[in-house]
């Protein structure tokens, strides 16, 4: 499979197949967003999430795909700690305010950081079509966080800490999607780096979540808690997976803005699983986030 895909690099057929993982990466990542957000406390949930795809992906990075060349360990050393940032300001973020606020700020401070990102590293290039709907693209995510907050009836004095840790893993979520394009992009193997990054970097979260559970008067039934776990290590393996994948064979920031449609799929999770509150105006607030996508896609 690994020779298919590399064989797609820079072709027609491999920007399409980019387009669909991008926007399967956008739903799932929505999905993943709320599973750590849903029933269970947010640490709790992503320490349990990590320590299955950390066990899941162990046999794969030891005994079946090839093992990193010596230039990838830096590379990893710095994807594992980007990641840990990045998961700790998340759960932070989900712990102080409503997910349908939380959520679509995180996503509409990445896109553009990441572009930018793409740019010097990669040396990609937008055309004015595409930065037009970039600017379509996040005023419809700024808009729906802000059309949340208007109307937040819950959480509201946490809401100050919630926004500002909900900025810094928009940036981190720049960081790291830069960061792993350049990683899987240096491997021969694309799947080396997607299995040795889940497998050391499902630790640290299980640890602290260890941690955070011993204090607990109300602990959790680990039943729920070990399915959620096991669900979201399914997501994260093929919405990750995705998303790197396109980025390698196609343009990082395309793929980059195309995944924060992930706001839409947000809302409509946080509507129909999470019973918060949906109605005309965040419908068309979403609209013109696929709008802008679309704009993105084919303005290029």
């Amino acid at each position: 499979m690994s020779a298919w895909l590399i064989s797609l690099e820079g072709t027609e057929a491999g920007a399409r197949l980019a387009l669909a993982l991008a926007l399967l990466a956008a739903f799932l990542h929505a999905a993943f967003g709320a599973l750590q957000k849903g029933r269970h406390d947010p640490w709790l949930s992503r320490g349990a999430i990590d320590l299955c795809y950390g066990l899941m992906a162990a046999p794969f990075a030891l005994f079946v795909v090839p093992w990193p060349e010596p230039h990838m360990w830096p590379i990893l050393v710095g994807a594992f700690f980007i990641h840990t940032a990045y998961k700790m300001l998340q759960a932070l973020a989900y712990t102080q305010g409503a997910y349908t606020v939380v959520y679509p700020v995180v996503r509409g401070t990445g896109p553009l950081f990441a572009i930018l990102g793409a740019m010097v590293i990669f040396g990609e290039t937008f055309t004015s079509w595409q930065w037009l709907g970039v600017g379509v693209l996040l005023s419809g995510i700024f808009g729906l966080a802000i059309y949340n907050l208007m109307f937040l009836e819950v959480a509201r004095d946490t809401l100050p800490r919630a926004l500002t840790f909900a900025v810094a893993t928009g940036f981190f979520v720049a960081i790291y999607t830069t960061w792993d394009a350049y990683g899987i992009r240096a491997t021969a193997d694309p799947f080396t780096f997607l299995a040795w990054l889940f497998f050391i970097d499902g630790w640290v979260m299980p640890a602290y979540a260890a941690l955070r559970l011993r204090v607990m008067v109300h602990r959790p039934e680990p039943g729920p808690l070990i399915l959620r776990g096991v669900v979201g290590a399914f997501v994260a393996f093929f919405s990750f997976g995705s998303i790197m994948l396109a980025t390698r064979l196609d343009s990082v920031g395309e793929a980059a803005v195309l995944r924060e449609t992930s706001t839409v799929f947000a809302a409509l999770i946080g509507w129909l699983v999470l019973r918060e509150t949906v109605g005309p105006r965040r419908i068309a607030l979403m609209a013109l986030i696929a709008l802008g996508a679309v704009i993105v896609e084919f303005g290029g």
